[in-house]
């Protein structure tokens, strides 16, 4: 059952509040947790642990990828677990809508009050208090925020997580929506001793013999356009299946057609060709294309620059659907030579 708390948006203030008054909270973020996620869970149930509030955080702890290393992995309890436990909030991070949050998770987020807190411009406000920021870099931004605000004490445990999820969601301070109070968060956060050569070496610089296999066998797929504008990779259940490997392990495979020079869409699709198969498809876009737009045709939905969606196909067939969908939307665009034009005009 959906929950479908009538929208509302909710200042800080109000979150702090009603956290304050929660005797047991659980936080959870969206399924296969990213850097950004699970950086921003770790990092509030252990701010909320340490201000005398009862929190825990829920994730699978397989196929963590890169931020698995993260301190206080070891305390998040699998999703199955978490439904079963006595709690009276429940906190979403970095989560855009309910179907997004773990499946277990589902039915006992349909019975309590839902602190919903995120960046995504397509959140669909499903929490029963919603503070939503689609201008900030990321949640962990947002929660290093929320725990100024609050008086919740940093440390090196939190600041190291809220890091990870701050420099994930950026490109490492890159991408478009990194602002000067982002930075000032870095900043701060790098007063409590935040290893940040080490980090960098354990999300950028190491990878496992099934990473590098996968990315392997998807640059085997490459499959460019005419003119670069358009390339997508592709991985399948058995390339999964052969390697032992997990989302996480590929999750940097998109680089590889976002790479190619003149590329405007990038594309990765991972599916079966079963009759019932869905595939999933990660979408990148360079300015002035809004991932967003092509994601939500499909019910999915995301950031300007990377969004994903679900396609209820096969894999073969949803790549044409994609596809189709994509000329269609690109015929609608200025060229990139109209578009500056534009701009200097405004």
């Amino acid at each position: 059952m959906q929950h479908t708390p009538k929208p509302h948006k909710s200042k800080p203030e109000e979150l702090i509040k009603k956290i304050s008054q929660a005797e047991s909270v659980l936080i959870t973020g969206h399924v296969r947790a990213d850097g950004d996620s699970l950086g921003s869970m770790i990092a509030l149930a252990h701010l909320l642990n340490r201000a005398g509030i009862k929190a825990v955080a829920t994730a699978d702890r397989k196929g963590l990828g890169g931020p698995g290393f993260l301190a206080g992995v070891d305390k998040l309890i699998a999703p199955e677990k978490a439904a079963k436990k006595r709690c009276d909030l429940i906190i979403s991070v970095d989560c855009g809508a309910f179907d997004r949050l773990p499946e277990a998770i589902q039915p006992l987020a349909s019975q309590l009050t839902v602190i919903n807190i995120d960046h995504h411009s397509t959140n669909t406000l499903f929490g029963t208090l919603n503070w939503i920021e689609p201008k900030m870099s990321s949640a962990g931004e947002m929660v290093w925020r929320l725990a100024r605000k609050a008086g919740w004490q940093l440390d090196a445990v939190a600041a190291e997580a809220l890091w990870v999820a701050v420099i994930t969601d950026t490109g490492r301070f890159a991408y478009d929506h990194t602002t000067p109070a982002t930075l000032r968060c870095g900043a701060d956060l790098l007063r409590y001793g935040v290893r940040t050569a080490f980090i960098n070496d354990k999300l950028y610089c190491s990878f496992s013999r099934i990473s590098v296999e996968l990315k392997r066998r998807a640059f085997r797929t490459l499959a460019v356009s005419e003119n670069n504008e358009i390339a997508s990779v592709t991985l399948t259940g058995q390339d999964f299946e052969e390697t032992g490997g997990t989302k996480a392990d590929a999750e940097d495979v998109i680089e590889i057609p976002r790479s190619l020079i003149g590329n405007r869409i990038a594309l990765f699709f991972y599916g079966d060709e079963d009759d019932n198969a869905e595939t999933r498809v990660s979408i990148r876009t360079r300015a002035p294309l809004d991932a967003t737009v092509l994601a939500k045709q499909f019910g999915g939905g995301g950031h300007a620059r990377a969004a994903g969606c679900t396609v209820h196909e096969p894999l073969s067939q949803a790549k044409k659907t994609v596809r189709k969908a994509i000329a269609d939307w690109l015929e609608q665009q200025p060229r990139d030579d109209e578009a500056e034009a534009d701009s200097q005009h405004e």
